[in-house]
Parts: structure tokens; C-alpha cells; sequence
């Protein structure tokens, strides 16, 4: 174990061997932190945290602290960061609100600077936070969601897996899975390149433009659409889309491009195979 002789660890605190601490780093109360992570100086880790393997913890970031919530009264909650993951200077994660609540990162997430992620949150393994990223308390983030740069999520959104939400995007409505988010909750066309560096299948990926024009360039209501994909939609990929929309929401979905945006981003092509 390599501790530098300025950092500060708590007696409570339980570090693998292999672990790294830097320079003036505080590691405070019963934080565990597994093998082959690296905490550069400065950083703040505190309350009943977990960090799994290989992360790696930069300067200046918090991880653990309490929860930006004027109803918080000091109850014991956590926080949980999965192995292999990146939280680059400055980055922000807090733990539950509730009692015995918890503020849960998947595996190999990559959180670039200043990015905040609020209590109670939830997100999925590959997700990538890009620099001053805001989610707000109780959010959802599927696997592999990356958003883009000072993107704002309101509190209990849920955003789907492998969806791509633009730069300085303001959403406050759940973000269905697989599909692009530019603006303020305009979903604008399918992830075409995310869907095939994820290897769904040309199947799948025709499913899923397919999805994308009934529900947002169809004449049908956004219900109507469900039902309908409900009853046609039989990959793997198909159903879990499906399955998200079916799922319960606090803030309604995404809603379709503005006229400004028809036949350009998200005119997406019925055949996905190419």
C-alpha cells in the first residue's frame, strides 16, 4: 500500500494493500476502496462508501459526502462506485437521502470534470459523464449512456441505455432507450453509431429505427405507438425498448424534434443494416 504521509485516513476506513493515496488526500469514516485503485492528492472520500477495483479517483473530487437535500437529517446511507471506474477532477457523487438508501455507479464509468451526480441516483455500467454533466437526485441511467458536455438532468428521469444526450441538452423528461436528446427533450433520431459499436444486431437496429419513426414521425399518439411496438417488436432489443416504455414514469417521455430539426439529425433511414 502506498500512502503518502500527508493524506488523512480514518481508523474506520478498510483499503486493499494495493491501494494508492495521494498527497493531502481525506479518506474519512468506514470508506472501502478495493484492489488497484489509485486516489490522487486531494481527493474526499467519506461516509459508508464502497469503491470497487482499479478506479480511479482524481483530484478534487468528492465521493460519498451528503446529499444536497434540505430534508437530509444525517441518517446513514451510501454510496457504491464499481470497479474500473474513472472520476476525473472535480466530479461529485452523493449518497442516498433516505435511510439505508444508496447512490449506486456501475462498472467501468468514466465521469470527466466537474460532472455531479445527486443522491440516490442510479446508473448502469459504460456510462460516460462528459465534463460539467449535472443529474439531479433519484435519476436513472441505462448502460452505456453517454452525455454530452453541461447537460442537465432533472430529478427521477430515467435516461435508457445507450442513449446519447447532446451538449448543454436540458431534459426533464425519461429519454426512451437507444435514441438521440438534443435541446430541451427534443428526441431527434436512433444512436446509429452506438447501437452498432454495441454489436446489436442489423435486426435489432432496424427494430429500433423502425420504433423511432412510429413513435416520433407517425401520426399515432405516443400510446397508441407503444401498444403497437408492444405487439411487433420481438428482438432482444426491441423488448427491452418496450419494456422501458411500459416501465413506470414520473416525468412523462421525450417529445419530438421541433420543426426546425425535420430532414436533418433525426431523419433516420428505415433500413438499418447499412
Amino acid at each position: 500500500m502506498a500512502i503518502h504521509p500527508t493524506a488523512l485516513i480514518s481508523p474506520q476506513a478498510e483499503l486493499d494493500p494495493t491501494v494508492e493515496v495521494g498527497a493531502y488526500a481525506v479518506i474519512d469514516g468506514p470508506v472501502q476502496i478495493g484492489a488497484g485503485t489509485r486516489v490522487y492528492p486531494h481527493a474526499y472520500l467519506t461516509g459508508w462508501t464502497r469503491i470497487g477495483q482499479n478506479c480511479q479517483i482524481h483530484p478534487f473530487t468528492v465521493v460519498g459526502h451528503l446529499p444536497q437535500d434540505v430534508k437530509f437529517a444525517d441518517v446513514q446511507s451510501y454510496c457504491q462506485v464499481g470497479d474500473e471506474c474513472v472520476l476525473r477532477e472535480g466530479v461529485s457523487v452523493h449518497r442516498g437521502t433516505e435511510p439505508g438508501s444508496t447512490t449506486s455507479i456501475g462498472r467501468g464509468c468514466y465521469f470527466m470534470a466537474h460532472s455531479h451526480v445527486g443522491h440516490n441516483c442510479q446508473v448502469g455500467d459504460g456510462v460516460t459523464l462528459i465534463n460539467n454533466v449535472m443529474l439531479a437526485g433519484h435519476v436513472h441511467v441505462g448502460n452505456n449512456a453517454m452525455m454530452g458536455g453541461g447537460a442537465g438532468i432533472h430529478q427521477f428521469v430515467r435516461i435508457g441505455e445507450l442513449t446519447m444526450i447532446g451538449g448543454n441538452a436540458a431534459v426533464t423528461n425519461d429519454v426512451p432507450p437507444f435514441f438521440i436528446l438534443t435541446g430541451r427533450n427534443e428526441c431527434v433520431g436512433v444512436n446509429r453509431v452506438g447501437l452498432r459499436r454495441a454489436g446489436l444486431s442489423a435486426e435489432e437496429r432496424r427494430e429500433i429505427a423502425m420504433a423511432y419513426k412510429l413513435l416520433y414521425r407517425g401520426m399515432a399518439s405516443f400510446r397508441d405507438g407503444v401498444a403497437r411496438l408492444d405487439a411487433t417488436l420481438s428482438t432482444p432489443a426491441g423488448r427491452r425498448l418496450v419494456e422501458f416504455l411500459r416501465g413506470p414514469t414520473l416525468r412523462g417521455f421525450a417529445g419530438r424534434p421541433i420543426k426546425r430539426r425535420l430532414g436533418g439529425v433525426g431523419d433516420e433511414p428505415a433500413d438499418e443494416s447499412a
